[in-house]
């Protein structure tokens, strides 16, 4: 897969973070796209560890087929962070890893998932949003836990499955909560780029079986990433 290189990863101030999230902040497109357009999906997701004082990191990308749910593709990569973690700019430590494994895919998805946050991120550059930049696909963020912005919180949606209620932080909708199953925890969905928060809806839920709250590619790719996580600190 073909990836656009939007910026170099040699940055460590935060300072150069939040500039580079505000530039692309003005890229955002946040437009409705067609299930017709939608053949093929990819669950991402990121698992680390520590060794000797050094954090290492493993990304797994799954592809599934959309209607069939049969898994096409799967890739990975594996190596060393080099960013520091700061809070509200995890994208610079995955994002390299995320581009080397995707860069190996031979399919191409219409769309990617995120175990992560997309739109719903202080400057709206949440991993989703960051990587669609690279990746110039449909990105969608589905993250486990809520990441309060402005000391907002969400209202908890009905026990009934698709049940939601829109994260909306001084009129602006940031994401939304949402009930994948009765008498589970909500997810907490928010637009990457290039697709708009109903077309993430429709098409997250779509990838609901009774197996997880997480759409399916999502899931597999987290259980790829434990694997790996142990394979590889065990080599």
């Amino acid at each position: 897969m073909k990836i656009i290189k939007v910026h170099d990863f040699n940055y460590t101030k935060e300072v150069d973070f939040k500039k580079i999230q505000l530039h692309l902040k003005k890229r955002i497109k946040l437009s409705p796209i067609s299930e017709n357009e939608v053949k093929t999906c990819a669950g991402v997701d990121l698992a680390y560890w520590e060794e000797e004082n050094q954090s290492f990191g493993t990304c797994s990308i799954i592809v599934i087929d959309y209607h069939s749910k049969e898994v096409i593709e799967k890739v990975c990569s594996v190596g060393k962070i080099n960013v520091p973690y700061v809070a509200g700019y995890l994208a610079f430590r995955e994002l390299p890893l995320i581009i080397e494994a995707a860069e190996k895919l031979t399919v191409e998805p219409d769309v990617f998932l995120f175990d992560g946050n997309g739109f719903l991120h202080y400057n709206h550059i949440g991993i989703a949003t960051h990587a669609s930049f690279f990746l110039n696909k449909a990105t969608i963020g589905i993250a486990k836990t809520y990441l309060k912005i402005q000391n907002h919180d969400f209202i908890m949606p009905e026990n009934e499955v698709g049940a939601f209620s829109d994260i909306i932080i001084n009129g602006t909708v940031y994401g939304r909560a949402v009930r994948t199953m009765k008498n589970v925890k909500p997810v907490f969905l928010s637009c990457g780029n290039y697709i708009d928060l109903n077309s993430s809806f429709e098409i997250m839920m779509k990838l609901i079986n009774e197996e997880s709250r997480l759409p399916i590619p999502v899931r597999l790719a987290d259980l790829e990433t434990h694997r790996l996580r142990k394979k590889f600190k065990s080599d």
